[in-house]
């Protein structure tokens, strides 16, 4: 029996022969983590979830099959985390799904160089060391805000586990990622090779150890008091004067927030569709309701500005004398959805989908704002959230709270609300600062500065204002002060192994000496003379 067939059986071998048979497992191998992510939030699953994936990796006849596994599972993952785009971009969800599914091949290829056949506990260790630093590489690649942005990384599944929390605050979700995959590895050589389990479950051992000594050493945020945050939600609001009807809507929920003393009032992203320099009558009965809740508002125009060419979404923040000067626009704009990359090649895909019909405006820098009451605050916007750095430079400028302004109306009825949500505990976690997630329609949701929940979500349902109570904490967390180390030390990793191959490829081999060949004897035992 050939060594792929002792975990897949023999009726299984021959059945995954097929190229298109594998190539469709692969893609559904590489989908399962989808379930770890809200809105199952399987959190646990994320453990095993690519044992599957990894099992089909390791089993492949060639490396070319299994850099094919890697591609066509990353194709898999891609579209399953994403797959609520699918309305907006139609088959071009494919197309992306496919471009950034290939990332993963060299992955597969690490998978069958490391645990193919029967592992020695050398190469087992090693595999727990380099496939999840290998995956952080294809994490932090496809981070990059033209390729998408940072949505769906593995240990961002862990958002609502405390002790995962906590090891956020070390190392970031990088961190977490790492950990992630390496308890997949450890749980695959168990479930596939009998010979490797020791060192498999020693990898398990190890990864507990650490993993339990970091979370006491961590440093747990000193919670020094508390400010009262508000929250106008007004759900969605549909037709031809949309952005006049939202507007009187969020005014009317601000006004019941009189008497209940927030320190600051937040809408969401889009909030107000009109440049508050060209309607002086919407900016005055903003500073009225600031005025009438003793508290500065910050709202989200997306217009044309009067002051600079081209559509910006900026976070404005507006006291009671009107906007105060503070100012954010936004800097990572969503491909597609609101703007179009390479528009000259890539156009057409306004035409099959909802991509942006003209392109915004970027900012060229993160604000602290002064938002009252002694409060400092950093906003972002959408699905700035996603991108760790942004939240901890925001930390690192003397933040206190981090504001999200965001809006997931077009993914209304999808796992996109619940996903965006969910990514503001770790953002609070990684910086020790309490976050507030403001959406027009929902999800919104506060945490506090360990990632905790604080108060209840309010649903793609509710329209209605919150005031919630949040604590304020100083200290400056291990991630903000080191920064992404998880993924340095995952390059030096690959940089390790990339030498110690180079170093086997081109060391000059030994070459054996050739045998003494003792000379020929006649049949009388004596040494033969050749010639004669």
């Amino acid at each position: 029996m050939k060594w792929p067939e002792r975990w897949l059986g023999s009726g299984t071998g021959l059945w995954l022969a097929s190229p298109w048979r594998r190539a469709i497992v692969a893609a559904l191998a590489g989908a399962l983590p989808m379930l770890a992510f809200p809105a199952p939030s399987w959190w646990w699953f994320a453990y095993v979830a690519l044992v599957p994936w990894i099992l089909l990796a390791r089993s492949a006849p060639t490396g070319r099959r299994a850099a094919y596994d890697g591609w066509l599972g990353g194709l898999g993952f891609m579209l399953a985390v994403h797959h609520w785009l699918l309305p907006s971009l139609n088959v071009f969800t494919v197309v992306i799904a496919a471009l950034l599914g290939a990332l993963w091949a060299p992955w597969g290829w690490l998978v069958r160089r490391f645990l193919g056949g029967v592992p020695s506990a050398g190469r087992v260790g090693a595999a727990l060391l380099v496939l999840p630093s290998g995956w952080l590489m294809v994490e932090l690649v496809r981070s990059w805000q033209g390729l998408g942005g940072p949505w769906g990384l593995l240990g961002s599944s862990q958002w609502q586990v405390e002790p995962a929390l906590r090891l956020a605050s070390v190392g970031g979700v990088w961190l977490l990622s790492f950990l992630v995959v390496a308890v997949n590895v450890a749980v695959a050589v168990l479930v596939a090779v009998r010979e490797s389990r020791m060192p498999a479950v020693a990898g398990l051992v190890a990864t507990a150890a650490a993993t339990s000594a970091t979370w006491v050493w961590s440093p747990r945020p000193d919670v020094t008091g508390q400010v009262r945050i508000a929250v106008v939600q007004p759900g969605v609001i549909g037709g031809a004067n949309s952005a006049e009807a939202r507007f009187s809507r969020e005014e009317a929920l601000t006004r019941t927030l009189a008497g209940q003393d927030p320190d600051l009032v937040v809408w969401g992203e889009s909030s107000v569709g009109f440049d508050l320099a060209n309607r002086p009558d919407l900016a005055n009965r903003l500073a009225a309701l600031s005025r009438l809740t003793d508290a500065d508002i910050m709202v989200n125009v997306d217009a044309h500005r009067s002051d600079h060419p081209g559509i910006y979404k900026s976070s404005v923040l507006v006291g009671p004398q009107g906007p105060t000067g503070d100012r954010y626009d936004k800097m990572r704009l969503v491909p597609f959805g609101e703007y179009v990359p390479a528009r000259s090649l890539l156009g057409w895909a306004t035409s099959v989908g909802k991509a942006a019909g003209e392109d915004r405006r970027r900012g060229t820098e993160q604000v602290v704002m002064n938002a009252g009451h002694g409060l400092r605050v950093g906003p972002l916007i959408c699905f700035e959230t996603a991108f760790p750095d942004m939240s901890r430079h925001l930390a690192q400028d003397g933040a206190e709270v981090l504001l999200a302004q965001s809006s997931t109306s077009t993914f209304q009825h999808s796992w996109a609300p619940e996903q965006h949500a969910s990514l503001a505990a770790l953002r609070a976690a990684e910086t020790g600062r309490p976050m507030v997630h403001a959406t027009l329609t929902g999800v919104s949701a506060v945490y506090g500065p360990g990632g905790e929940r604080i108060g209840s979500w309010l649903g793609t349902d509710a329209s209605t204002a919150a005031v919630y109570d949040v604590p304020l904490a100083r200290g400056v967390t291990p991630y903000v002060r080191f920064g992404d180390w998880p993924v340095h030390a995952a390059l030096l990793i690959l940089a390790a192994l990339c030498a110690t191959e180079g170093f086997r490829a081109f060391r000059p081999r030994r070459t054996a000496p050739e045998p003494l060949v003792p000379p020929a004897r006649t049949a009388h035992e004596s040494p033969a003379r050749h010639g004669r």
